[in-house]
């Protein structure tokens, strides 16, 4: 039986097989207390699993999923201790852009690099995260929008940046007190 620490961790699994995705699914969810928040077909033809619990719980199943997906696995992320704000994105639970917010917006190649990035920028600085958008539709690419003081969105931003290899980081933006227009629409 896995080792509990303190904190939340998470998985994923970025599979080249639709199949085989269900089969690391199934391996993963069987093997600890663990609890899905992804396991869908994404563009470009890949299957995305993501799931999140107890540090040791999803290290264990992490191996199971491994395993299950063996040469089919193409990308994987094991992140233990991940900031709050990730695994409630991934239950839709984001915050509101007020009038005096900056926000800050990074895009990334890969779903790893855009969850291991939100989870960096979140522990950098007094932020939180607006939006979350994770493969579908964006041909495998990741991007999130977070909050805050100006000062601080600059801070995650650049934190973001730093916990990636450069070439998956495609770009950072930054919007200073942006429209009413764009907050209640775009942002």
């Amino acid at each position: 039986m896995p080792l509990d620490l303190p904190g939340p961790a998470l998985g994923l699994f970025e599979l080249e097989s639709l199949a085989r995705g269900p089969v690391v699914a199934d391996a993963v969810v069987k093997q600890a207390r663990v609890r899905l928040a992804i396991a869908e077909a994404v563009s470009p033809g890949k299957y995305l699993l993501v799931f999140s619990g107890a540090v040791g719980e999803v290290e264990e199943s992490f191996k199971a999923g491994l395993a299950a997906g063996g040469a089919r696995v193409l990308d994987s992320l094991m992140l233990p201790h991940v900031a709050e704000g990730v695994v409630g994105a991934l239950d839709g639970v984001f915050a509101v852009v007020g009038p005096d917010d900056a926000v800050g917006l990074v895009e990334l190649h890969t779903v790893s690099a855009t969850l291991r990035a939100a989870d960096a920028a979140l522990k950098q600085a007094e932020v939180q995260l607006t939006a979350l958008h994770l493969a579908r539709g964006i041909g495998g690419k990741g991007w999130f929008s977070l909050r805050g003081v100006q000062h601080d969105v600059e801070a995650a931003l650049d934190g973001a940046a730093a916990s990636v290899e450069p070439h998956l980081l495609v770009a950072t933006e930054l919007i200073q007190r942006p429209h009413a227009e764009l907050r209640g629409r775009v942002l």
